[in-house]
This record gives structure tokens, C-alpha cells and sequence, in this order.
């Protein structure tokens, strides 16, 4: 116990040593606030953010503390000086506890002011009229593909992608009872239930799936009902104090959503970036291949192709695509260039620090 003692003033010490130079650390990013302000720069920088975790994670190549545990650390560090310069407004796709609301404090940490938005539209819309300074929105899960309305947002938004976020989504089924087989209905998001489609059918055939506006409000709806279940996030199990009859329950191991955190910022280069461009063509034969030509020709990798229908001409396509790079590299910026004599839409989304 006497060296019990020793280590744990050890330890005491240490803190001590720790908080004080948190409190240093925290006044210097005052005194960045104050030219950030001198100069009309934004308070968070994606470009920043990427460089101090480079950084921490190279310098944490012995350990024994985990790399995520270290990210974990610094980013409520980096939540905590960004409070002190103002309050950052974050909106996400609410209510609290849905995967959307987790993934904006995992991007943003604790010390943000959340802006609860009932749809993706209102997340776009908050941003452009400034209640908000950023928004957080889903754009593609490995299981299910694209969100399809996120992209339809983009067309006509001004607003750009300043980074991203993927975030491991675990299912969990959730409810009043303890017993599975008090369960004849299940609530959730109906692309949660796509995601869970084999365990639903191999656990729960017979009870009735009930769509809800998201994986938060199923919850809510379950709440002293012992025969309802929801399919939610485990904050979600939390928040409104209900039993996990089974968790991960999602059929793929490895069910990963991505997420774009968007704003009315230009991000600059970063060596290692990625790019999101939307454009449309003319209908005609070979079309696709000639506009995809000219990043071939720069040797320009594209990391995503998808399709959706104009919704104001029938027939009529946009094509997203993500490429790595920064807009403002050499060669995409020669790509992009040719590209805009084959098109008659192009826009340019954002380039932003590429995370995967």
C-alpha cells in the first residue's frame, strides 16, 4: 500500500502538471482567436484539426496509450479552446443520441452548441442562414450506398464540404421489457432495418416493422411500451433509460457511415486531400467516358461515381464523383478545366482533408 501511495502522488503531480498546461495551451489559442477575428478567419480549421493529429499520433508511436484514446483526448481539447474563442453552432439531423448527433460530437467534441434539425434539408438550411456554422449530414453507409437526399441537397446549395467523418455504426435492439419474446413490433429508421434485415429474420420473423423519422424517435415511441422494440445506438438506450436485449446486431461487421461536414468555408491544401465535384452532360453516346477522360489523362484516381436523377428534366442525370486531390493541385485544376467544355453543369462541392 506505501507504494500505492507513492504512485498515486505520482499521479497527483502529473495532473497538477497536465492542467496547467492545458490552461496554457488554452490561452494562447485566446490569443489565436483574436487574430483569427483581426482577419475574419473561421474559428475551426479542417486543415489544422488533420495536422495536430498527424502529429500526436506520430509522436504516440510507443505508447502504451491507444492512438483513438489520444484522439479522443485532444479533440475535447480542441473543443474546449475553439468554446473560449466563440460558441461553435453545430446542426445535425436530430433528435439527440442518432447517429448523425454522435458522429458531430466525435467530429466537434462536447463543447459545441448543437442545433437539433428534424431533416437534411433543415441542416443545409440552418447553415445558410447562418444560425448555424456548421452542419453534420450523412452521405453514404458501406451496407446500404448513398443517401440519396444529402446528394439531391447539393445541386442547389452553396454551401461547401469542409470535411468528413466515418463513424462504426453498431444496431442495438432496444426496449421497456427484458424479454425478446414480448417483442410484436420493431421501430426504427427504415435503412437501420436494411441494415439488420438477416438478424430481423432470424430472431424477430414475425413482428411488425414500423418506419420512424430516425433511429431516436423509434426509441421514444418504445419508451413503456413492453411489446414495441427499437433498433438505435446504445445513447439512444441510455437517454431514455431502456434495455438492450441484443446488440450489434447489424449484418455486416463492418457497417461504417460516412459523413460530410458542411459550411461556408474554403479548405485549403492540405498534400493529402480529397475532392467532390457533381456535373451534368449532354445525352449522348460516349458521353460518360469523355468526361471521365481527362482524369485519366492527369492520372487522377476517383475514389466514388454516383447517379441521380435532375429532378427537373426527365431523364436527365447528375453525376457526384470524389476524387483525390485539391481543387486548387495542378493537375485537377487541369482536369476540372477540361471537364467544364464537356459539361453543362459542373460544380466543384468542396476539397477537404481526406480521412480514409
Amino acid at each position: 500500500m506505501k507504494n500505492l501511495k507513492r504512485l498515486r502522488k505520482k499521479i497527483d503531480r502529473i495532473d497538477g502538471d497536465i492542467l496547467n498546461l492545458l490552461n496554457e495551451r488554452a490561452r494562447i489559442t485566446l490569443e489565436i482567436g483574436k487574430l483569427k477575428s483581426r482577419h475574419s478567419a473561421p474559428t475551426f480549421s479542417p486543415v489544422r484539426e488533420a495536422q495536430v493529429y498527424k502529429r500526436l499520433l506520430r509522436l504516440n508511436k510507443r505508447g502504451p496509450m491507444q492512438n483513438r484514446t489520444v484522439k479522443a483526448i485532444y479533440r475535447e481539447i480542441m473543443s474546449g479552446s475553439l468554446s473560449l474563442q466563440t460558441a461553435l453552432r453545430v446542426a445535425y439531423l436530430g433528435p439527440e443520441a442518432t447517429f448523425t448527433y454522435i458522429a458531430a460530437v466525435e467530429k466537434f467534441g462536447e463543447s459545441i452548441e448543437k442545433v437539433e434539425c428534424k431533416s437534411i434539408s433543415d441542416v443545409f438550411i440552418e447553415v445558410e442562414r447562418g444560425s448555424a456554422d456548421y452542419g453534420v449530414v450523412p452521405i453514404e453507409n458501406s451496407t446500404e450506398g448513398a443517401v440519396n437526399h444529402t446528394l439531391d441537397m447539393f445541386v442547389d446549395s452553396d454551401l461547401k464540404i469542409c470535411s468528413e467523418i466515418y463513424l462504426p455504426i453498431h444496431h442495438n435492439l432496444i426496449s421497456e421489457t427484458k424479454k425478446m419474446t414480448d417483442i410484436k413490433e420493431i421501430w426504427s429508421h427504415p435503412q437501420v432495418f436494411a441494415q439488420c434485415t438477416q438478424w430481423i429474420e432470424g430472431h424477430l420473423p414475425n413482428a411488425k416493422l414500423i418506419p420512424a423519422d430516425s433511429t431516436t424517435t423509434a426509441t421514444w415511441y418504445c419508451k413503456g411500451r413492453k411489446n414495441r422494440a427499437a433498433i438505435a445506438s446504445d445513447a439512444a438506450a441510455k437517454k431514455y433509460d431502456l434495455n438492450i436485449l441484443a446488440g450489434s446486431i447489424e449484418d455486416s461487421l463492418h457497417n461504417i457511415t460516412r459523413f460530410l461536414i458542411i459550411g461556408n468555408q474554403e479548405v485549403q491544401p492540405t498534400r493529402r486531400d480529397k475532392t467532390s465535384i457533381v456535373f451534368s452532360m449532354k445525352d449522348r453516346a460516349g458521353a460518360l467516358h469523355d468526361v471521365l477522360v481527362p482524369f485519366k489523362k492527369n492520372k487522377i484516381n476517383l475514389t466514388k461515381i454516383e447517379s441521380r436523377p435532375s429532378k427537373k428534366r426527365a431523364w436527365k442525370y447528375y453525376f457526384f464523383v470524389d476524387l483525390e486531390g485539391h481543387h486548387e493541385d495542378k493537375k485537377v485544376k487541369k482536369a476540372l478545366a477540361s471537364l467544364s467544355g464537356k459539361c453543362v453543369f459542373l460544380k466543384v462541392l468542396g476539397s477537404y482533408p481526406k480521412v480514409q
